[in-house]
């Protein structure tokens, strides 16, 4: 996998391979025990960084990496982006002293493509793409999230945290029913 770190107007390609991230993980769900008690996030703390705040502090520590030559930390930073960010493909790095103006680039996966550039769906296929446009279940903080994509933008967008993983799965059911009767509707007309 490969993340292109933008960092004072230069990009830099950060390239990981499967089982790095997975060695990683243990890593990983460290930090993110570390950021359930809250993070100072340049001027303000953040009691319960959601995952793009928790991206935002892994790209401050790519930075500051990159500045000291810690090869090792680079890669364990993007790698902490690339695992937790479903289809970022960039990081554009704030050098201005907030890290919450990092930004990241989330390509849309191409087998999201609108009905309308694939098609009439039927129902089993509706189905399909509903399910891989609505993500599955993670955790943020203390709480229970999942992201459904913006087929206009491209865009993962998150949904509301909920505090048990269970509501979060009934959510998650929900908005891959609505989205199935989205594309079904859609296929009708």
């Amino acid at each position: 996998m490969k993340l292109n770190v933008t960092l004072a107007d230069k990009v830099f390609a950060v390239e990981l391979t499967t089982a790095a991230l997975q060695e990683a993980e243990e890593f990983f769900r460290k930090m993110d025990r570390d950021m359930d008690r809250g993070w100072q996030m340049s001027r303000e703390f953040v009691e319960n960084p959601n995952v793009q705040q928790r991206c935002q502090i892994a790209a401050n520590r790519l930075m500051t990496s990159m500045s000291s030559g810690n090869g090792t930390m680079v890669e364990l930073m993007a790698g902490y982006i690339l695992t937790r960010l479903p289809g970022v493909t960039a990081v554009d790095i704030d050098t201005g002293g907030d890290m919450m103006d990092t930004e990241f680039t989330i390509a849309p996966r191409a087998e999201s493509v609108p009905p309308a550039a694939s098609g009439p769906l039927n129902k089993l296929q509706a189905m399909e793409q509903a399910g891989r446009e609505v993500s599955k279940v993670y955790k943020s903080g203390r709480n229970w999230r999942f992201a459904v994509l913006d087929r206009k933008t491209g865009q993962w967008l998150e949904a509301g945290a909920c505090e048990r993983e269970q509501e979060a799965e009934e959510r998650r059911l929900a908005a891959v029913k609505r989205r199935y009767e989205e594309l079904v509707a859609g296929a009708a007309n």
